[in-house]
């Protein structure tokens, strides 16, 4: 689905194809392409009409993409992530978002919708200043918002991180998927915020001819976010890290209590298992004193006096 912004003659307007005039040098127009879920057609716009490099297209129209950013024929290409949206965006999703910025266009292209293109474009199309300062100011802009909406998930990510430790500390269940799944979660922020980081300090740098000096403060205030994405990031891992080594540290003590237990109750049978042995061989044993009836009552007792001495040498000992 193609959706055309297009400023000329101070007027914000929306148009149903891109005129190939548009894009010639010296022309006063500046253009915002928004291409959601592209086919076929989309690719004949990228190929035919921007006639952008065929590598950097293949980039753009793959589904999922590792950040970067490059210069492709004099056209600076950026893939960047959003947070994913809707019923099918379970735990810590991104989707990729392609940016080509010319001198007077820019072109982005992903898969589902985008909120923070959403809501840039609804900007756009009501106030003519914003398309005015340039494809580069609408990037800076829509990127802006990309990483702000980062800021709720990691607050949602703590959120369960802090859950998780209350149930392993308490013993409440076996949470080990769940903690997996966290650790997955943090795993990717910190996959995508790292190059995302690169990425975005290479604009802040100026290392491109698109990027002005006014710009380049703007872009270092999203780099400083990014910093603090990543550095949180490496915090949550470590923190996520050190949890599940505690829980397992957990479920090996109470295994050891419970391999105490069953030690303590097999080593004090044993001897009575010895005593009943031999008074049950159907051979002739000394009998203790007293008459048969008696013979019973020694050897429990006997028992009873084993597992005594047993039990008191072990709390003697600190075994148990």
């Amino acid at each position: 689905m193609q959706s055309i912004l297009v400023r000329r003659a101070g007027v914000v307007e929306k148009a149903a194809d891109v005129d190939p005039a548009w894009l010639e040098p010296g022309s006063d127009v500046v253009l915002w392409v928004d291409l959601e879920d592209p086919d076929d057609a989309d690719r004949a716009l990228l190929a035919d009409v921007f006639r952008f490099h065929e590598v950097a297209i293949e980039h753009a129209l793959a589904e999922i993409h590792h950040p970067k950013i490059e210069m492709w024929d004099g056209v600076l290409y950026l893939i960047l992530h959003g947070i994913a949206t809707g019923e099918g965006a379970a735990g810590f999703v991104t989707q990729d978002v392609d940016f080509f910025v010319g001198p007077n266009y820019l072109v982005t292209v992903h898969y589902g919708s985008s909120r923070s293109i959403e809501a840039e474009a609804h900007v756009c199309a009501l106030h003519a200043d914003v398309l005015a300062e340039g494809p580069v100011s609408v990037l800076h802009r829509i990127v802006d918002r990309l990483v702000d909406h980062y800021g709720p998930e990691v607050d949602i990510i703590e959120s369960r991180l802090e859950d998780m430790e209350n149930r392993v500390f308490e013993s409440d269940g076996n949470p080990m998927r769940e903690l997996l799944a966290l650790k997955r979660d943090i795993a990717s922020l910190r996959r995508v915020t790292l190059p995302q980081r690169d990425a975005v300090g290479r604009l802040a740098r100026r290392e491109f001819p698109q990027i002005t000096e006014a710009l380049a403060y703007r872009f270092r205030d999203v780099h400083d976010h990014f910093v603090r994405l990543s550095d949180e990031a490496l915090f949550l891992q470590d923190r996520v890290t050190g949890l599940l080594d505690a829980h397992l540290s957990n479920q090996s003590n109470r295994l050891n209590q419970v391999m105490k237990v069953l030690t303590v109750i097999a080593t004090i049978f044993m001897p009575l298992t010895v005593l009943t042995g031999a008074w049950g061989m159907n051979v002739p044993l000394p009998h203790l004193p007293g008459g048969p009836a008696m013979q019973f009552w020694w050897v429990v007792a006997l028992m009873i006096a084993a597992s005594g001495v047993m039990l008191w040498v072990f709390r003697k000992m600190r075994w148990m």
